[in-house]
Parts: C-alpha cells; sequence; structure tokens
C-alpha cells in the first residue's frame, strides 16, 4: 500500500480542524473509558474528595438526562464545533419551515459510523440551527448507557443529547409551548455496520417506534437526509453471514452499541488511521409530516404513516440528490 504523507508546510486553519476532529474522534472512541479510569482512580489518591463530591452530586442530578438534559451555551457555541464543521465541511440546508410553536420528531438518516452530520448539526450551533430555525430546541438521542459513565454524561448534557428511552422522549415532546425538536438516528448502530461509500441502505422497514412517539403527542415528523454522511469512513468487509457480521451482531446484543471496524485516514498521512475524510456533508430537512394525536394508535395507523414517512424520505432524497453528487440512477433502499 502506498502511503501518501501530508505536505509539511500546513496553514493554522487546517491543522486546527484537524485538532477539532482528533477531539471528536476521541470522545466517542475513548473519552468515556478515561472518565471511568479518572474516577475510579481518584479514589486511590490524595484527590479522593473528588469522586466522593462528585458521586454525591451524580445521584441528586440521577434523573436530569431524562427530563430534557442541561445544554450550556457556551459550549454548544465553542470554536472547536466551527473548526470541525469545516473540516468537511458540514452545511445545513432547509426546505420549509417549521412552527415553534410545535414539538417536532426528526428522523435523521443515514446513522453513518459516528453521526457526524447529526452531532454538528443537533449537538452544536456550528452550522447554525438557532438561526435557520429560530425558536426551536434541538435534542439529540443517544444510547443511555452513556449517561451512566461519570464526567462523560455532563459533556453529553451540555451538547443538548437525552438518552434513547421512551421517558426522555415523551418528556421532550410534552412540553408545553412547543418549540422542541427531538432528532433521533432511526438506524441506530445497527446501520452503521453498513456505513460505508456509496452505500444508500437505511435500516427502516420495521422501526416504526418513532412514529408511534410522534402520533401519541401528535407532534409533526420531519425527514432529514445527510448526503455524505456515509462517504466519510471505510469499512472492513462484513457482509450478511460472515464471521464478522455475526460477531458484530452479537457485540451489540451484548453490549447495545455496535463496533464497525472503520479507516480512513491519519492526521499525518492520508492513507490509512481513523480520522474521517474531508468529504462534503449537506443535511437537508424536509418538510414536516402532519402528524394526528392519538394516545393508543392501532398498529394500522402506524403502518400507514411509517408509509408515508418512507415516501417522504424517497421524495426528498430524489429531489436534491443530484445536487450533492449522487447519480441520478441511484435510489435509497429499505431493509
Amino acid at each position: 500500500m502506498k502511503v501518501e504523507f501530508a505536505p509539511l508546510s500546513i496553514p493554522l486553519e487546517r491543522r486546527l480542524q484537524t485538532a477539532s476532529v482528533v477531539h471528536w474522534v476521541f470522545s466517542f472512541l475513548g473519552l468515556a473509558q478515561c472518565c471511568i479510569v479518572l474516577f475510579i482512580g481518584l479514589f486511590f489518591t490524595r484527590f479522593w474528595l473528588v469522586s466522593v463530591l462528585y458521586t454525591t452530586w451524580w445521584l441528586l442530578d440521577w434523573d436530569m438526562p431524562s427530563k430534557g438534559g442541561r445544554r450550556i451555551h457556551c459550549i454548544r457555541n465553542s470554536v472547536i464545533w466551527r473548526h470541525m464543521r469545516d473540516y468537511f465541511p458540514v452545511t445545513l440546508v432547509k426546505t420549509a419551515e417549521l412552527d415553534p410553536s410545535k414539538n417536532y420528531v426528526v428522523g435523521f438518516h443515514p446513522h453513518g459510523v459516528l453521526v457526524a452530520g447529526a452531532f454538528l448539526n443537533f449537538c452544536t450551533e456550528a452550522t447554525g440551527f438557532s438561526q435557520l430555525f429560530p425558536g426551536l430546541t434541538p435534542h439529540m438521542m443517544m444510547l443511555t448507557l452513556w449517561f451512566r459513565v461519570p464526567f462523560f454524561r455532563d459533556y453529553l448534557l451540555s451538547g443538548g443529547l437525552v438518552p434513547s428511552d421512551k421517558d426522555s422522549a415523551s418528556y421532550v415532546l410534552r412540553r408545553w409551548g412547543g418549540g422542541n425538536v427531538l432528532a433521533i438516528a432511526v438506524g441506530g448502530a445497527q446501520e452503521a455496520l453498513d456505513a460505508r461509500p456509496g452505500a444508500f441502505t437505511l435500516l427502516l422497514k420495521n422501526r416504526k417506534g418513532f412514529v408511534r412517539l410522534a402520533m401519541e403527542h401528535g407532534a409533526p415528523l420531519v425527514p432529514v437526509f445527510s448526503f455524505g454522511e456515509n462517504e466519510l469512513f471505510d469499512q472492513v468487509d462484513n457482509p450478511k453471514g460472515s464471521w464478522l457480521r455475526r460477531t458484530q451482531h452479537r457485540l451489540q446484543q451484548i453490549m447495545g452499541i455496535s463496533l464497525p471496524l472503520f479507516h480512513a485516514r491519519g492526521m499525518f498521512q492520508y492513507s490509512f488511521g481513523l480520522l474521517p475524510y474531508r468529504r462534503p456533508i449537506f443535511t437537508v430537512v424536509g418538510k414536516p409530516i402532519k402528524v394526528e394525536k392519538k394516545h393508543n394508535p392501532s398498529q394500522e395507523e402506524v403502518d400507514r404513516l411509517h408509509q408515508t414517512y418512507i415516501e417522504e424520505l424517497c421524495k426528498l432524497f430524489e429531489e436534491h440528490k443530484t445536487k450533492y453528487s449522487v447519480p441520478e440512477d441511484r435510489h435509497l433502499e429499505f431493509i
């Protein structure tokens, strides 16, 4: 394999962009583990009181993730995220108005390997969410597991993330006065195993929980497609039925998270590493689908709205794909 090295003279702006992405990748891959080690390790040092005090705070603050989180605006507006936005770059595209007097359920597709588009658009202000959709507050759902990690949970809460359970979702959607957006990466961790350049396969055919949730709260559904999300990383071949895919599924069942074996470029060379490729992401927000509130919708009603959602998502994809370098003959596939 021929290794392509980065030029010796790199502009400061590009260095800052790369540093911001290193920070983000580390946050996903190692920060939680480091927080656990730090929390336990402090008990065996003269700084043991830090962990004791944090444990007290943690117990008092236990329910905060399921009550809408605790966003910190200076963190959401950090210059780090603007550098990360420019690394790819990432652009948030608005196609319709969203009434700030309503609450919304946003379906984000595709998941990708590390949901870069969803993170930058809904967990930071780097792409100008609040300017494009004034009066709306975004909440991104994430695996509940991560909100049980000391210190790391506070980092997640600062960006407006909430656990991916029904109670947390319902708390956001039943807030009086509207103005809340609940963003869900519908394909989840399982879809990440199929995230690779040129892939347009979505795990959606039997994912209907988010539709039922929207109906129970009368929250309009908003389809979102992030063009370029799957182009950021290559992935080790893991066809269905292979030993690797079976192992990944087994680990997902045990741990609740998938472990895609991804790779792209490095810090000082472009041939191999864990940093994503510099490829543009265009996150296109579709028009809202009207949803009638039903406390206990039937399966037939859920299926009907789910089909409408798929049709609107396909329409959104077809209308914009050629603008973002997707071949005319490529279409969405659902599994």
